[in-house]
């Protein structure tokens, strides 16, 4: 069961990078409302899909973050999911605070989501841009 929550979380994810490099049938006329919902629930997706990676991650024994606050024994299910969204977030958003900490393998996971965190508006802009010249679509 572990493995099949696992591998989906993981397809949530790769599925909303994909609707953001290769939407297939939004048409962006304009910077609108619609396209900032877009934007936000592509964030959302990725900042809880990564949260379950590292909370799944840290239910099956590995250690994937340090949190500073809390004590050294794991806490209650809800106490580590927040902590793993939290480390999510600041880790999608920022440079994190330093208060949660990955470790291990967590690490790596951080690399790629805060790689994800600064490359999607880029690609996002760019995105924008090109469906919305004329030109670039091979419409004059």
């Amino acid at each position: 069961m572990w493995y099949v929550l696992f591998l989906g979380v993981v397809i949530c994810i790769l599925m909303a990078l994909r609707m953001l490099f290769f939407p297939a049938r939004f048409k962006f006329k304009e910077v609108s409302f619609e396209n900032f919902v877009f934007l936000a629930i592509t964030y959302a997706v990725i900042m809880i899909g990564f949260g379950m990676l590292y909370l799944l991650l840290e239910l099956k024994g590995y250690h994937i973050f340090n949190d500073v606050a809390a004590s050294s024994a794991p806490g209650p299910f809800y106490s580590r999911l927040g902590t793993a969204i939290y480390l999510s977030a600041v880790t999608l958003f920022s440079v994190g605070f330093g208060d949660v900490a990955p470790v291990g393998m967590g690490r790596f996971l951080a690399i790629i989501e805060a790689l994800l965190g600064y490359t999607i508006p880029a690609a996002f802009v760019v995105r924008t841009f090109i469906d919305f010249d004329p030109a670039a679509r091979g419409k004059y």
